[in-house]
């Protein structure tokens, strides 16, 4: 049993299966010797907080790509919802109908009907016109752009959050910034609804066939319309937490947002063709980009760089998981 438990392909599978996880360790110890300052507590804290908006929404990449489907609008609903909850929250106030601390909520319930209202019209030109999301989301990416930069008419929109807003992205809980805390907690909640849910299994299942699926009587419908509205839903958990940490709000928040998020979900073993992937690899692709966000910036390397290493890491992530599938069915 010992020969067997310890064999070579066993121990071949377990380091393919965790070669990311081993490789961001070892990328975090030659970081640390060359920058000290990379695993401070005030430096570490500050990774959780830079990658926690981009890393909500990567869980929610994470069921649209496991589902078969994409989502390129993430970055402009991010904006969308930031510029829609500070024109709500400022015009309510102005008019003299309620205080900002009561007109941000509400401008926060307009801006989810808004995520729901676009993940539904994506769900639903891809079930009624077959429409590839790939399309559908870059179509919505310019409209909602576009609706953005009419609503702050191209400018910033300043004095519009009370403080528990501006919290949400500044304030910290036992000195854990909030948003580090938002990211963890999130981790549970889709981590849950992909490992022990019966919806988890249905994303699964439709993104691996969604033919069979409809067969073994799964509402393929009903799934997409799920993943495509929840990852909407996360752009507007994480424009509020921008919007607040920049105490303002304006149509080029988010703008880029889907080169990173993409690449954290397919670095964490995600598979584009649908199917296979896990929140806790999703997770570990945010660390991964985070790290080296950071890290780059401690050693003062040109940012438009960051650019070319997120296309390679993208690049590598695809062949690597390309290599992994054939080495196990060897």
């Amino acid at each position: 049993m010992e020969l067997e438990l310890f064999s070579n392909k066993k121990t071949n599978n377990f380091l393919l299966d965790h070669m990311i996880e081993l490789l961001l360790l070892f990328m975090i110890v030659i970081i640390s010797i060359i920058s000290p300052v990379f695993l401070t507590v005030g430096n570490v804290l500050n990774i959780f907080r830079n990658m926690a908006m981009k890393g909500v929404i990567a869980y929610g990449m994470c069921l649209v790509i496991v589902s078969g489907e994409i989502d390129l609008s993430i970055g402009s609903q991010v904006a969308l919802s930031g510029v829609t909850i500070a024109f709500v929250s400022k015009t309510l106030a102005e008019l003299g109908i309620m205080p900002i601390e009561y007109g941000a909520l509400v401008g926060i319930l307009v801006a989810l009907l808004l995520a729901f209202f676009f993940g539904s019209l994506h769900a639903w030109a891809r079930d009624k016109f077959n429409m590839p999301t790939f399309i559908i989301t870059l179509a919505t990416l310019n409209i909602m752009y576009g609706l953005s930069a009419l609503i702050c008419n191209g400018f910033p929109i300043v004095n519009a959050f009370p403080k528990w807003y501006i919290f949400l992205g500044i304030g910290k809980i036992f000195g854990i910034p909030f948003p580090a805390i938002i990211l963890v907690l999130m981790f549970f909640v889709f981590n849950f609804l992909m490992t022990k849910l019966d919806l988890g299994r249905k994303i699964y299942a439709v993104g691996g066939n969604a033919e069979a699926a409809r067969l073994n009587g799964i509402s393929v419908w009903k799934t997409r319309l799920f993943v495509l509205s929840t990852i909407q839903i996360m752009c507007v958990l994480a424009g509020i937490m921008n919007s607040a940490q920049v105490r303002s709000a304006t149509f080029g928040f988010g703008k880029g947002w889907e080169i990173p998020v993409i690449s954290s979900v397919v670095i964490g073993g995600t598979s584009m063709l649908g199917g296979i992937g896990t929140i806790w690899g999703t997770l570990i692709g945010v660390l991964f980009t985070g790290v080296i966000a950071n890290a780059m910036t401690l050693l003062n390397i040109n940012e438009f760089l960051q650019y070319v290493v997120n296309g390679l890491l993208i690049f590598g992530a695809v062949m690597f998981n390309t290599y992994m599938k054939r080495k196990r069915n060897i």
